[in-house]
């Protein structure tokens, strides 16, 4: 059978499986499956929203902060620190105009012998500094936390996806923990949650009455939710409550030579004692990592009070399942919390699919794993992300009658779940306590 006689939708299904993309515009608009695409077999709350989206960069600079990356004998210097961060939004596109953008990023990791980094690209469905759509008023705000090392393009497939249903979304480039400029890993634990925290202020100063941003009025900062991935479910668990315990202070201490900066976020410090953060309403960890590790105890996981929806792969080697993600549900008693649990999947539950220069020979194929889960397809894994995490926010940000798709037998492999085609639910679970 000839290449052009095959059915469309297979030859989508066959790019979506391998994360493969064609590049062209003619061709986005048309035949390429890309990342964040409903696939047939997708759940019902995974399609895209009624807004068009646009995407704008923002540089912010959080002066004076500790220079953790450089500290030494326990002394740490101070430097205004650079952030990065990328802003979807629901945009009016004029008429004809692609609703189309092109993000880059890197492959590697930095200060890594005869592995170079490697630019590429890839094709989102986003217009570059488009004119917001204020018909809806002002927005929830989402701020996303990627994982180390990472990029605020890491999950662009759910970033889009939640601006076209009405939110604002603020994804961070970590300094020094991302593929460009992954620095020392102190830098990543000390700054976390003094990074979403910083971006939280100024993505509210951003939006007020009067200001100068694109922003005045289009974000209620107010209104908000947390999500993070790997080191990302580090930092938002934090904001959220769950204070450090004593025993990530003292490996902290040792890697800085004798600091104690960390400590502020310590479960006790005056910092964690107080309530979290009013603004945020809701937290979604995927794989957040830690607890394996000692990070947390039962006292810092008893401060975390923001409800919160844990996204797991039971078979999970770098955050730890048992002993470690579940563990947090477990202890996180004071709080109404949901754990989402792909059967077989290890740490890759939350990024896009594996790019398409993964796909080709060269120093390059070893970043594939970096993306790719072993026995599940990345643009399924993203569709069933994208419609638990509607659920849950649209539940939480904007009281939408989301609770049926979240009141469900535990285990999806002996009835369907609400909001899955038949036989579509199988190789998941969903916990729920509060």
């Amino acid at each position: 059978m000839k290449f052009h006689r095959t059915p469309l939708i297979v030859v989508l299904f066959l790019l979506s499986s391998l994360g493969l993309s064609c590049y062209s515009q003619h061709a986005a608009e048309t035949a390429a499956f890309i990342y964040g695409d409903a696939l047939p077999d997708a759940p019902d709350l995974a399609p895209r929203g009624p807004y068009k989206v646009g995407v704008r960069t923002l540089q912010l600079i959080h002066a004076g902060q500790p220079d953790i990356a450089k500290a030494k004998n326990g002394e740490v210097p101070v430097y205004d620190r650079p952030l990065t961060v990328e802003v979807w939004y629901p945009a009016v596109i004029p008429s004809g105009t692609p609703e189309m953008t092109e993000y880059e990023d890197i492959l590697g990791r930095p200060n890594t012998e005869g592995k170079p980094l490697i630019p590429f690209t890839f094709p989102g469905r986003a217009l570059r500094d488009a004119e917001p759509d204020r018909s809806g008023g002002a927005y929830p705000l989402i701020i996303v936390s990627h994982g180390y090392p990472g990029s605020r393009f890491l999950m662009t497939y759910l970033t889009e996806n939640l601006a076209s249903k009405g939110y604002v979304v603020a994804a961070i480039d970590h300094t020094e923990s991302t593929h460009r400029d992954a620095g020392p890993f102190p830098s990543t634990l000390y700054h976390r949650p003094l990074d979403i925290l910083f971006v939280l202020d100024e993505m509210a100063r951003l939006s007020g009455a009067g200001s100068s941003s694109f922003l005045s009025e289009l974000a209620d900062a107010d209104n908000t939710a947390l999500i993070g991935y790997s080191m990302g479910g580090y930092g938002v668990l934090n904001v959220a409550g769950a204070g450090y315990s004593q025993q990530l202070l003292s490996f902290f201490s040792q890697m800085t030579g004798g600091s104690n900066a960390i400590q502020e976020r310590t479960a006790g410090a005056p910092a964690m004692v107080s309530a979290p953060d009013k603004r945020i309403k809701a937290v979604v960890a995927f794989a957040p990592w830690g607890m394996a590790r000692g990070v947390w105890d039962s006292l810092g996981l008893a401060g975390l009070r923001v409800p919160t929806f844990f996204v797991a792969g039971d078979q999970d080697d770098i955050s730890g399942y048992e002993d470690g993600i579940k563990a947090i549900y477990k202890g996180a008693v004071n709080t109404e919390r949901y754990l989402l649990t792909y059967a077989n999947a290890r740490h890759n539950v939350a990024p896009n699919p594996p790019p398409a220069a993964t796909l080709t020979p060269g120093p390059q194929q070893e970043a594939f794993m970096h993306y790719a889960e072993p026995a599940w397809s990345l643009p399924r894994m993203n569709n069933i992300n994208q419609h638990f995490v509607t659920a849950f926010l649209g539940l939480k940000l904007k009281g939408q009658d989301h609770k049926p798709y979240l009141e469900l037998p535990e285990h999806a492999n002996e009835t369907s779940w609400k909001g899955f085609k038949l036989r579509t639910s199988v190789g998941l679970s969903l916990e729920y306590a509060e």
